[in-house]
């Protein structure tokens, strides 16, 4: 089969597109026929040498979203059949034509989805999912600030906030952005220099409810200012430093909570329960076009070269999706 390989760590030109064995199913395994899988920034830190994958799952071959169909089951697999279209989330791998997956971690296409479309999902949508409602303990109604609301999370957690009554604030370095994330259901774009400032006068010195973070260390002053009472911030990715210093006596007095996210590294038993929240609370807002995937743009896999530099250049609003037809 077809497959992505890191060559050795570097930039995107260590990326090949090599023929590798194809896998066979054992246990609760299901191999699938991969169709498309999404890109993601774990997969560039991986090919700098800084993300290997988790144990079990292979340290060349990156990916962690894909849509694609069943091909055959292990010998206790019972809930899948063949040629059903199915879309889920890995620990690594997902950027080859065939790829073996625990069956909890599959989830049926909805009939409205195209592979590509379905290939965008599971990433994003899970991660927002369980960074709002999970870790956040985001509620109907209550205010949400999210950082980098381009990013495939960010569109992901405006369109399942506003799904759910919440108002919605944002940031990026790209006006472009922050107006197509309007389109999405963004109530106000911010500045990313005077964002605490902005959100104590647009909510009349309440401040917001959670904090969506992926750039860390430099936001984090800000951050605990733009909360209100009882406020949680959610860290997703450190981007622009892992290191800050906190006011605790600001976190004390304003009683808040601070979260700290990671889905690929997570036990298989958090990833099968993030997934049927997934499949009971997301997909079915999915397939009534409640929520879309955003792409981009889509690349064949002998493009991923190309891929890797626009993500790498932050070119993208939402989702880049790779085809493996």
């Amino acid at each position: 089969m077809r497959a992505v390989i890191i060559t050795r760590a570097g930039g995107p030109d260590v990326l090949e597109v090599q023929e590798i064995a194809t896998p066979e199913p054992t246990g609760e395994q299901v191999l699938v026929r991969v169709r498309a899988a999404g890109l993601n920034r774990a997969d560039i830190t991986q090919r700098l040498g800084r993300y290997p994958a988790p144990p079990g799952y292979p340290t060349t071959v990156p990916g962690l979203e894909f849509a694609g169909e069943v091909v055959s089951s292990g010998p206790m697999a019972r809930m899948w059949r063949r040629g059903q279209r199915v879309m889920g989330i890995t620990g690594g791998g997902a950027q080859a034509e065939y790829l073996l997956v625990p069956e909890g971690l599959l989830v049926e296409i909805p009939e409205n989805l195209d592979f590509v479309q379905a290939a965008a999902v599971p990433e994003v949508f899970i991660t927002a999912h369980d960074a709002l409602f999970t870790q956040g303990d985001l509620k109907m109604g209550e205010s949400l600030l999210v950082h980098a609301v381009g990013s495939g999370v960010g569109t992901a957690a405006v369109q399942l906030a506003r799904a759910v009554g919440c108002t919605v604030y944002g940031t990026s370095r790209t006006p472009d952005k922050i107006e197509r994330a309007k389109e999405l259901g963004l109530d106000a774009g911010l500045s990313v220099e005077k964002f605490a400032a902005e959100i104590k006068e647009v909510t009349r010195g309440q401040g917001v409810h959670v904090v969506l973070d992926f750039i860390g260390g430099p936001y984090m002053a800000g951050n605990l200012d733009a909360l209100g009472l009882w406020g949680r911030l959610v860290f997703l990715a450190t981007l622009g430093g892992a290191e800050a210093q906190v006011d605790l006596g600001k976190v004390m007095a304003k009683r808040l909570s601070i979260r700290g996210f990671t889905l690929r590294s997570r036990s298989m038993e958090e990833k099968l329960t993030a997934t049927r929240h997934f499949a009971t609370q997301v997909v079915p807002l999915l397939a009534k076009s409640k929520v879309r995937p955003i792409v981009e743009e889509v690349f064949p896999l002998e493009r991923i070269v190309d891929a890797h530099k626009t993500m790498q250049e932050n070119r993208n609003f939402g989702k880049l999706v790779l085809t493996l037809d």
